[in-house]
């Protein structure tokens, strides 16, 4: 009876505590945005979930100005303002990089997820493959090489870029999305479209993604 209460306990913990987490998060985000408005100033009514709406607008109007010659320019012109500033300059190219990486439309950079050996001989980690690579540092290898980023766990937006022989990658048979939950959980959220026994990746690697420039 009791193993049965503490199984029933942990269960509901691991439902309760996310959505708990979740729910005050956004309520604290909201609140936050809503907050940014002085309605005292303006003269209006404080309305709940008017910061947000106003963000986005905010969000979509840079967007619109963004994509026209003068805007263009008026952001270009700003943006080497930051860029001159010491130690906001590095966050801020920091943070740009990140969101170009990660969220832009146009910015196909994880190709396949991809399985290494890694940090040693017999020890495996998962990575992005992102190009075949080129220039000055495939002309200084024998082999044939790739470009895999190598994301570290929980925080996969840090990492390092290896160069990896061809015939040492495994294509895991995984989208980005679920190579990034296995990631971000340490492994112990598993993909749901691995059924239980199945191997995760193909034994022989694809030659189709290295055709990719």
């Amino acid at each position: 009876m009791l193993r049965e209460l503490k199984s029933y306990f942990i269960t509901g913990l691991l439902i309760l505590i996310p959505l708990t987490l979740t729910l005050f998060l956004l309520f604290q985000a909201l609140n936050y945005l809503d907050e940014l408005i002085p309605y005292r100033v303006v003269g209006i009514p404080r309305i709940p979930g008017l910061g947000i709406i106003l963000i986005v607008v905010i969000i979509i109007l840079t967007g619109m100005t963004a994509r026209n010659y003068i805007g263009r320019k008026l952001i270009d012109v700003g943006d080497n303002l930051v860029k001159r500033i010491p130690i906001i300059s590095s966050v801020y190219e920091a943070i740009k990089q990140i969101l170009q990486t990660f969220i832009s439309d146009n910015n196909e950079i994880f190709k396949e997820v991809v399985l290494i050996e890694y940090p040693r001989k017999g020890i495996y980690s998962i990575g992005f493959f992102t190009q075949n690579t080129r220039g000055a540092v495939q002309e200084s290898i024998e082999d044939d090489v790739v470009s895999v980023f190598l994301p570290t766990t929980p925080n996969p937006t840090s990492g390092y870029l290896l160069f990896v022989p061809k015939k040492d990658v495994i294509i895991l048979k995984l989208s980005i999305e679920e190579a990034m939950k296995l990631i971000v959980s340490g492994g112990a959220i598993v993909p749901k479209t691995t059924q239980p026994g199945a191997p995760y990746f193909s034994i022989e690697p694809s030659k189709n993604i290295f055709s990719k420039n």
